[in-house]
């Protein structure tokens, strides 16, 4: 069945970095587009980065010129590079398969302090 398992949390200081990574299994990863999305305590989930099949990339505002997606198909695993994190950063990130958008992984907590 199809799974995808996040994994790279933790708990940082503000400024620093961290690299979160999702593995998926189940379907043909390269043909899917993939996407990171997070929730923070009390907040709805939202979308932060997508990738597509071809490596085309989109980001939220929020996020843009300090996080970066990336995917290894070869690998079945896709990237969320996040740099000068910021405390309005911490929240539960979770990937997503747009072929499969009811499928969820358990998630990975980041917590950045101040």
């Amino acid at each position: 069945q199809v799974q995808l398992v996040e994994s790279g949390g933790g708990l940082v200081q503000a400024g620093r970095s961290l690299r979160l990574s999702c593995t998926a299994s189940g379907f043909i990863f390269s043909f899917n587009a993939m996407r990171w999305y997070r929730q923070a305590p009390g907040k709805q989930r939202e979308l932060v980065a997508s990738i597509t099949s071809g490596g085309k990339t989109n980001y939220a505002d929020s996020v843009k010129g300090r996080f970066t997606i990336s995917r290894d198909n070869a690998k079945n695993t896709v990237y969320l590079q996040m740099n000068s994190l910021k405390p309005e950063d911490t929240a539960v990130y979770y990937c997503n398969a747009l072929g499969y958008p009811e499928i969820w992984g358990q998630g990975t907590l980041v917590t950045v302090s101040s």
